[in-house]
């Protein structure tokens, strides 16, 4: 008995910050679901938090990869914002189809991505400069593009990006018995459904992962540990499946969300271009000399961000259902502050996906709550600047402890 806990103790400790950051998120939402009287975990407050926090959290996943490469993006907003309007531009102004509109405003992200890149890679010009210079010429062509005032609505195939939700596809009397069972004024069974899939598949994967690392003789969290992590992430999955399902089922953004997360998360862990852009960020020297084209990975990440911010623009104007000349702005803080408090190191080399995605939502669940509340947005700002600036002491913190 000894043994096992001392075990369990080993490995919390070894995986401080993993375990820390599933534990805030808990208590962070049980503290505000306890002063807003139960209002933050109602179905319609969490599709709305789902909403708002989306395009924060798709630009995320391609800032985790810029700051674990060593680097920094800080144009993300702007970019955000100019896509929108160059999408509001040829779709309202000009009526190009939705397609095509959305096929070049990636590739117009792309590009600036590639631009950016190119001058961090194989200039080495510092990223805090190249990004800086982003961010004000993009806001400033947002301003040019829009000619200063907002350009909409949007057409609803296009909305469709962020305020869609996916059908039902079990039968209605499916719906009516269970909605009927829990009190609810319709319930979707798809969405349920998936929750139950997608909790099923955490722990058939978690299992799986554990088998392998036995096979390789590689130590594993201890098996009590694990499935009280599972049952706790299993059970958040179908909880909030649940509770979207007694409101209007998955929004479309839900989805592309975890195809995303999942797409990223395989990039990171399985891939030999996600360990190559993790040695780059570790020491770019000893990548280099053992072969890695580090200017090419560098490249990489911003094209690849640059993407990622597009897509977030297309969302954000999909939502807002125009385009503004303030849209995205101060929104690269946001995304900044979601990585590192997900654990992502300042120094680049470390860094998860779901870390994050798990500060994005940190940082969403405060900014959502303390709204709820009723607290001025100087306070708000305060308290995220505070907990930003624990969040990056821990990690300090446990890098002179480990060293």
């Amino acid at each position: 008995m000894d043994k096992h806990t001392n075990s369990v103790k080993a490995h919390l400790v070894a995986h401080m910050r993993d375990f820390g950051l599933l534990f805030a998120l808990i208590a962070i939402m049980a503290i505000f679901q306890i002063a807003t009287g139960g209002i933050l975990l109602r179905p319609v407050n969490l599709t709305n938090l789902l909403l708002q926090n989306s395009y924060i959290i798709i630009m995320a996943l391609g800032m985790l990869l810029v700051i674990v490469a060593g680097h920094i993006d800080l144009s993300v907003g702007s970019v955000m914002g100019f896509v929108g309007a160059l999408a509001a531009v040829m779709i309202v102004s000009n009526d190009v189809p939705v397609p095509i509109a959305i096929a070049v405003c990636l590739v117009a992200g792309g590009i600036i991505g590639a631009a950016q890149g190119y001058f961090v890679a194989f200039w080495r010009i510092p990223p805090f400069i190249v990004t800086l210079a982003g961010m004000l010429v993009f806001r400033g062509l947002t301003l040019w593009l829009l000619e200063g005032q907002s350009i909409g609505p949007f057409p609803k195939e296009f909305q469709v990006l962020s305020t869609g939700f996916v059908p039902d596809i079990f039968p209605a009397a499916w719906g009516a018995g269970l909605a009927e069972m829990v009190g609810a004024r319709k319930f979707n069974v798809l969405s349920l459904a998936l929750g139950i899939v997608a909790a099923i598949g955490v722990v058939v994967m978690g299992v799986k992962k554990r088998s392998r690392d036995a096979e390789y003789g590689i130590d594993s969290e201890p098996n009590s540990l694990f499935w009280v992590r599972n049952v706790i992430v299993s059970g958040a999955l179908v909880f909030l499946m649940f509770k979207l399902s007694t409101f209007r089922g998955v929004p479309n953004v839900l989805v592309t969300m975890a195809i995303l997360i999942a797409i990223y998360a395989f990039i990171t862990e399985r891939t030999v271009i996600g360990r190559r852009i993790y040695a780059l960020g570790g020491n770019e020297k000893a990548a280099k000399l053992s072969g890695i084209k580090t200017e090419r990975l560098t490249f990489i990440a911003f094209v690849n961000m640059g993407v990622m911010a597009a897509l977030a623009g297309l969302i954000f104007a999909a939502r807002l259902n125009s385009a503004t000349p303030k849209a995205g702005f101060a929104l690269e803080l946001d995304v900044i502050a979601a990585v590192f408090i997900g654990g992502a190191s300042m120094s680049g080399g470390s860094g998860k996906i779901i870390g994050a995605v798990v500060g994005a939502f940190i940082m969403g669940v405060m900014n959502n709550g303390m709204s709820i509340l009723g607290i001025g947005i100087d306070y708000q700002q305060v308290i995220k600047g505070l907990v930003l600036l624990a969040a990056v002491f821990f990690d300090v913190y446990n890098k002179q402890k480990q060293g």
